[in-house]
């Protein structure tokens, strides 16, 4: 998943450099939808994976 957000980034900056404004304000946009899921699937496994199983 974090891959897939380091990949819009990187699809981004390009387009964004090329001057395809459009490409890249949608890009990074998905990059910073994949990233916050990123982020809050990574905080709920942490939390779930410290519990003991008791």
């Amino acid at each position: 998943m974090l891959s897939n957000a380091l990949i819009f980034l990187i699809i981004a900056l390009i387009a964004g450099a090329l001057g395809f404004f459009a490409v890249a304000g949608i890009a990074a946009t998905i990059a910073k939808i994949c990233f916050v899921v990123f982020l809050v699937i990574f905080l709920v496994s942490f939390i779930s994976g410290r519990r003991s199983a008791v």
